[in-house]
């Protein structure tokens, strides 16, 4: 009898586990096949000839090390300057690092709040810059971008009204920032490259984002917890909003460096993956009746196990049914073979052996979200800031 319930266990959680193996394996192998030229993109654009207006937002929340340096980085763009307006959202930055910035040929906004976040940064700005834009960038206070690249989201913007470009790592200074890098490409593979070829929204990612300035004026407002860019994922995709991946468009986003940060950063994507979960699930009645299968999918992966705790997870039971009970094993071995193949596939190949090299750090920093996990709180929309190192 004890064994038969046992056994009963060990195929309900191999079920479970499998289930967010499934998903990563499958968009894993979609990742491989060829990406058509968008054409679409280039030739409207070629007819058109127009030139975007663009507002570009830097929400800025004690970010004195890095703002400065984005956004002299920025203002190099080969885009026509009358077309684009950089607005910086200072909040509770150093007096020195606002003089400074105020010499340069920006808007400098200055807002106080009692509870900081990024969504009433970006609700601000929109209320104080006037209109006349016809997209609105949301970049990180450590993104750097190249020069061309407001030339290259102009084509883009002729076709799509919601772009996520390419955020790859600036740095790979330590065991965390080489991981977090590996970390964000398997991201981009498997939850924007592929889901694009496969005619699927991208996901967002929180910065190097690319909106229509009314369509992101209209659900700015409706933001309110700490994961704003699921929120925002949500309401589009709701409104059969189409996510275009734009892996040529680099944004390079500083990874972070320590343990510390790293939990932090965790903390605050764990606890939004689990309030966008929640406030997704009463709305799937809708988006099955109406085939809002881009909703759908992105509540899926809501439901999906964080990878990292998956690897770690899948590793340990995998050992500890072979020392236990040998005979039920092999399915595990097959699970976790399926996981680190398609992870393998998954990261760029130029960050491959390096990324692999790193990999024993993994633990360490899974047992740091697993506390997170005993601390998530569904209902809090506190702002958690991941520092800067020096």
């Amino acid at each position: 009898m004890i064994w038969t319930i046992l056994h009963s266990i060990d195929i309900i959680l191999w079920v479970i586990i499998a289930s967010s193996v499934a998903y990563v394996v499958f968009f894993a192998i979609i990742s491989l096949f060829y990406e058509k030229e968008d054409k679409l993109a280039t030739h409207a654009a070629a007819l058109s000839n127009k030139l975007n207006k663009f507002l570009i937002l830097y929400p800025a929340y004690k970010e004195d090390r890095v703002i400065i340096n984005a956004v002299e980085n920025f203002l190099l763009q080969d885009y026509p300057s009358t077309h684009y307006t950089v607005a910086v959202i200072s909040d509770h930055m150093q007096p020195e690092t606002n003089d400074y910035l105020r010499q340069l040929p920006i808007t400098l906004l200055e807002p106080v709040f009692e509870k900081s976040s990024k969504a009433k940064a970006m609700q601000y700005a929109i209320n104080v810059v006037n209109d006349g834009f016809d997209q609105v960038v949301v970049l990180d206070a450590d993104n750097v971008v190249r020069p061309d690249f407001l030339s290259q989201l102009n084509i883009l913007c002729t076709v799509y009204d919601a772009i996520q470009c390419h955020r790859c790592a600036k740095n790979a200074n330590n065991d965390v920032a080489v991981l977090d890098g590996a970390s964000e490409e398997i991201n981009n593979t498997i939850f924007r490259k592929a889901h694009n070829r496969l005619g699927l929204s991208s996901a967002l990612i929180g910065s190097g984002m690319c909106f229509k300035y009314e369509l992101f004026k209209k659900n700015v407002f409706q933001l309110s917890t700490a994961g704003e860019d699921r929120e925002m994922e949500a309401l589009l995709l709701h409104q059969e909003v189409f996510i275009k991946y734009a892996p040529d468009i680099h944004v390079f986003d500083e990874k972070v460096s320590n343990q510390d940060n790293f939990q932090r950063q965790r903390m605050r994507w764990m606890t939004a993956q689990v309030q966008s979960l929640l406030s997704n699930l009463p709305k799937i009645p809708n988006a099955i009746v109406h085939g809002k299968i881009n909703f759908i999918d992105k509540t899926i992966q809501q439901a999906l196990i964080p990878r990292s705790i998956l690897i770690v997870l899948l590793t340990a039971i995998s050992i500890f049914i072979t020392i236990t009970m040998s005979t039920w094993c092999e399915k595990w071995w097959i699970l976790w073979g399926l996981l680190a193949i398609s992870l393998f596939v998954a990261i760029p190949k130029e960050i491959r052996f390096n990324s692999f090299k790193k990999a024993l750090a993994i633990p360490g920093l899974v047992l740091r979200m697993v506390k997170n996990i005993l601390h998530i709180d569904h209902k809090n929309t506190d702002f958690i800031h991941t520092e800067h190192c020096s």
